[in-house]
């Protein structure tokens, strides 16, 4: 079994990947919520839709976020009507939106839910988001205080980022099948996905009984870095590294993780960090662009694990002997 914590669009990325090179049914993806919000009256969960979309073929790759088979009607009508247009919503992923809304209203749970939509949609991995309770990320801006939604989309990351919150990490509870597989022997890895460390994984981390779960994870923990060459391939990592007085580059990510890593996985453009990285360092080219790039990676990965846990077995044969 391998774990995957995952954002959006990188994260979902390597899940694809993992998903075809491993029996699927074996692999579970944990999601970020921090990202979730209410939007026009309806419960919108963008990474867990973007994984969602990604694992079941239908993921808009020009746009990055939504459908690839989207129609508008809906945000034209909207704009018409003077409504605000700024959060595109096509219409099919209305309809999800609407029956998501629903449903948690009359009481089902965020990860029920979920599952329901990943059994229509055919997924066979187990997608679950890191928590049941709401967990907001904000940002403090020049600005004052945004709501994550309105800093990404709304404002497209312009205002500069000075302090993250988590709002309701403290009292959230992590999703029950999450800290069970972390214990379960079977695990063979867990992998922290290339998403963004401060607005994607964090959030995840930042759970009650969750950073303490990797640590004492017998299984190898092992990330992907976001950054290649000192650059994000998408989002505001580099840019908000920066305006938090960080080296925006792959060894910073590193250090963010350093307490629950065992492996890290850069591009070769990042030979140079190795040194910097308390962890055992695998090289690879860690840009995705095509699908083959998604199983390649996937594929390093969860062989750099393999050597991990081989290196925890010999240690623990070797300490028998004594």
């Amino acid at each position: 079994m391998i774990i995957a914590l995952s954002g959006g669009v990188g994260g979902a990325k390597l899940a694809l990947g993992l998903s075809r090179v491993m029996p699927p049914e074996d692999l579970t993806v944990v999601v970020n919520t921090g990202d979730d919000f209410e939007h026009l009256g309806l419960s919108i969960s963008p990474d867990i839709d973007t994984v969602t979309y990604t694992l079941a073929g239908l993921a808009n790759r020009e746009l990055g976020w939504g459908r690839y088979d989207e129609t508008w009607s809906f945000m034209e009508t909207l704009d018409a009507l003077g409504g605000e247009t700024w959060f595109r919503l096509g219409d099919r992923d209305m309809a999800l939106h609407v029956e998501r809304t629903r449903r948690l209203k009359a009481g089902e749970s965020l990860s029920a839910v979920t599952a329901a939509f990943c059994r229509q949609f055919g997924i066979r991995p187990r997608v679950i988001p890191m928590t049941d309770d709401p967990v907001r990320t904000r940002l403090l801006t020049e600005s004052g205080w945004l709501d994550f939604q309105e800093y990404f989309v709304h404002r497209r990351c312009e205002p500069v980022v000075s302090q993250l919150q988590f709002q309701g990490a403290g009292a959230a509870r992590p999703h029950p099948a999450f800290m069970a597989a972390l214990t379960d022997p079977s695990l063979e890895a867990v992998v922290i996905c290339p998403s963004n460390p401060f607005i994607s994984v964090e959030p995840i981390l930042a759970i009650p009984g969750v950073r303490q779960a990797l640590v004492a994870c017998t299984a190898p923990v092992i990330a992907v870095s976001p950054i290649i060459a000192g650059k994000a391939v998408k989002g505001p990592t580099a840019k908000m590294m920066s305006e938090l007085g960080l080296d925006p580059s792959a060894g910073t990510v590193a250090h963010r993780y350093q307490d629950i890593l065992d492996g890290y996985v850069i591009d070769h453009a990042d030979m140079s960090e190795v040194v910097s990285i308390d962890a055992r360092v695998t090289l690879a080219q860690t840009l995705m662009t095509t699908m083959e790039d998604r199983e390649a990676l996937a594929r390093i990965v969860l062989d750099a694990a393999a050597v991990l846990r081989r290196r925890e077995m010999r240690g623990v044969r070797q300490r028998a002997d004594r």
